[in-house]
C-alpha cells in the first residue's frame, strides 16, 4: 500500500475499483478506468466558505491564468455554469485522495485524453460540516454530480479520520549508517519513505534502503564535492545531484544510472529542485546564475539571470509555472518558469538570504535571512505584507507546515519559533538547544517539528506548546540536515561525523 494512503470501504458501481498508486494516492475508480496520474490543477475549497484558489496549467490543458489567492467570489465564469463544462464532454473516471495537505484529485476524460485536477482543503478540520463541504463542492465542479455525492462525502469523512490521528510517535534509534569516507552534505528522503539519499565531500551520492539499512547504489561521476541532492517527489524515480565541479547529474533510482550531466554553469552549484511534474530540474549556482534542464532530452530550457551575488536557494510553487531564488545580494526573484521571465524582486531585506519557498496554495512567499528576520511577501503582487522578527541571530532554515497555516523559523541563536501564517504573531519559542540550528521542518501532521543543531543533537517539539518531546542523540558532530517521512514515523539525522541514523 503506498504512503499516505489506506484502503477504504467505499460503494463504488460493478465496474468500479479501489486502489493506491505510487504517489500517495488512493484512488476511487467509478467505472472501468486506467489509474495513471499526472500533476492536477488545482481548485481549492475552503471548509468554511467556498473560495476558489485556482487552476494551475496541467500538463495536458491550458486554463487563462487567474488569481490564486482564496476569494469568497469565483473568479472563474466557467466554474458558475456546468453546462458550459458538459457542453465540453468531460467524464469522470476516477477519485485520488490525499493526506497531506488534505484534498481530492480528479481523473477525468475530455476528447479521449485523460486529464486531472485537485480540490484543496486546506481548510478542513475534524468539526467541519461534511455535507456543507460536499454540497459546495458539487456546486463549483461540475464533474462531482449527484451520484458521486456518497463517494466524495467518504472520502471526506477519511480525511477527516486522519486528521484526528495526531501523531504522537516516540521515535528510537533503528540504525547507524557510516555513510561515507568524508563528511556528508546534504540526506533526502523519497515521498514513500522507502529509501533516502546522502551527498559527501566524497565526490559520491549514496541510495539507500531505509527497512534495511543497506546500500543500494554508489552515484560516481562527479569530480568535486556532491552538495545538493534531491529525489523527483512524488514519482521518486529519478535522482538529481548538483557538485562543486559545476555540473548537474540525473539518475535512474531504481539501477542507478546515470542519464544525463547538465553543463553550463561556471561556479558551484549548491542548490537544486524538481519542479512537481518531473519534467524539468533547476539549479542554482555561485555563477549568479539558475539554469533549468529538461530531463527528458538533457538541454538547457532557460536561465535565469539578473542576481548580482550567489544563489543560494531556489524552490517551484505547487503548480509548476513560476520559481523563486534566492541569492545572497539581498534580494528574492520570481520567475515565469516556462519563459524565464522576471515577475517580480523582493527587496526588503538586509543581508543574505537563507531560504525561500511558497505556501502550499501559492499565495504567500516566505523568506529567510542573515538580517535575523523572515518576511512574508503576498506573491500575485510580490509586496511584503510582514516581517516576522524576535530572534537575536541569523535565520538559518524556515518552512511553512504543509497547508500552509504555520510558520517555523530556525536560527544561529539557539531557537526556535512558530508564527501564525495568519495572524503573522508568533505562537511559541522553542528553546533547549545548546548550538545553533541549522534545520528545521513539519512532521507532515503538523503538530511536531524536527531540528538540527550544532549541539549534535536533533530534537522533536510540540507545535503548540513549545515543548520538547524528545532529544535523538548519539551523533558524535554537528547535524546539518534532518527530515520526516511523509508518514512522519521515520526520521533520517544527517552530521558532520561522517554517519546518518535512522530513527523509526
Amino acid at each position: 500500500m503506498a504512503e499516505g494512503s489506506a484502503q477504504l470501504g467505499l460503494s463504488t458501481s460493478s465496474s468500479g475499483k479501489i486502489s493506491n498508486d505510487s504517489k500517495g494516492w488512493t484512488t476511487v475508480t467509478p467505472g472501468n478506468a486506467a489509474c495513471s496520474s499526472d500533476r492536477p490543477s488545482r481548485l481549492s475549497i475552503p471548509s468554511s466558505q467556498l473560495a476558489v484558489a485556482g487552476l494551475s496549467k496541467p500538463q495536458t490543458e491550458t486554463f487563462a491564468h487567474a488569481p490564486r489567492r482564496p476569494s469568497a467570489v469565483c473568479p472563474f465564469p466557467w466554474l458558475q455554469s456546468p453546462s458550459a463544462w458538459k457542453s465540453k464532454k468531460m467524464k469522470l473516471k476516477s477519485l485520488l485522495l490525499r493526506y497531506y495537505p488534505p484534498g481530492i484529485m480528479l481523473e477525468y476524460e475530455k476528447g479521449g485524453e485523460l486529464k486531472t485536477k485537485s480540490i484543496d482543503l486546506l481548510e478542513l478540520s475534524p468539526s467541519t460540516d461534511v455535507n456543507n463541504l460536499v454540497e459546495e463542492i458539487q456546486k463549483a465542479e461540475p464533474l462531482i454530480t449527484v451520484s458521486r455525492t456518497q463517494q466524495v462525502r467518504l472520502l471526506v469523512q477519511r480525511l477527516q479520520e486522519k486528521l484526528r490521528q495526531h501523531c504522537d510517535h516516540s521515535f528510537y534509534l533503528f540504525k547507524v549508517l557510516r555513510a561515507h569516507i568524508l563528511p556528508l552534505t546534504n540526506v533526502a528522503l523519497n515521498k514513500a519513505g522507502s529509501c533516502f539519499i546522502t551527498g559527501s565531500y566524497d565526490r559520491t551520492c549514496k541510495v539507500w534502503d531505509t527497512a534495511s539499512g543497506e546500500e543500494l547504489h554508489t552515484l560516481e561521476g562527479h569530480r568535486n564535492v556532491v552538495y545538493a541532492i534531491a529525489f523527483n517527489n512524488p514519482y521518486g524515480d529519478k535522482i538529481a545531484t548538483g557538485s562543486f565541479d559545476k555540473t548537474c547529474k540525473l539518475w535512474s533510482a531504481e539501477s542507478g544510472k546515470c542519464y544525463h550531466t547538465f553543463r553550463g554553469h561556471t561556479a558551484e552549484i549548491v542548490c537544486l529542485s524538481f519542479n512537481p511534474q518531473s519534467t524539468v530540474v533547476a539549479t542554482g549556482s555561485m555563477d549568479t546564475t539558475a539554469k533549468l534542464w529538461d530531463i527528458q532530452n538533457g538541454e538547457e530550457v532557460v536561465t535565469l539571470t539578473g542576481h548580482l551575488a550567489e544563489i543560494i536557494s531556489l524552490s517551484f510553487d505547487t503548480s509548476g509555472d513560476r520559481i523563486i531564488t534566492g541569492s545572497f545580494d539581498h534580494t528574492v526573484v520570481v520567475w515565469d518558469a516556462s519563459t524565464g521571465r522576471k515577475v517580480h524582486t523582493l527587496i526588503g531585506h538586509c543581508a543574505e538570504i537563507s531560504s525561500a519557498l511558497f505556501n502550499w496554495d501559492c499565495s504567500l512567499i516566505l523568506t529567510g535571512s542573515m538580517d535575523k528576520t523572515c518576511m512574508l511577501w503576498d506573491a500575485a503582487s510580490g509586496k511584503c505584507v510582514a516581517t516576522l522578527t524576535g530572534h537575536d541571530d541569523e535565520i538559518l532554515d524556515s518552512c511553512f507546515d504543509y497547508t500552509g497555516k504555520l510558520i517555523a523559523t530556525a536560527s544561529a541563536d539557539g531557537t526556535a519559533r512558530v508564527y501564525n501564517a495568519t495572524t503573522r504573531k508568533c505562537i511559541t519559542k522553542l528553546e533547549g538547544h545548546e548550538g545553533e540550528i541549522s534545520k528545521i521542518s513539519f512532521n507532515p501532521q503538523g503538530n511536531r517539528l524536527l531540528t538540527g543543531s550544532s549541539d549534535k543533537t536533533a530534537r522533536i517539539w510540540d507545535v503548540q506548546t513549545g515543548q520538547c518531546l524528545q532529544v535523538l542523540e548519539g551523533h558524535t558532530d554537528e547535524i546539518f540536515s534532518c527530515a520526516f517521512n511523509y508518514k512522519g514515523n521515520i526520521v533520517i539525522t544527517g552530521s558532520k561525523d561522517n554517519s546518518c541514523r535512522i530513527w523509526r
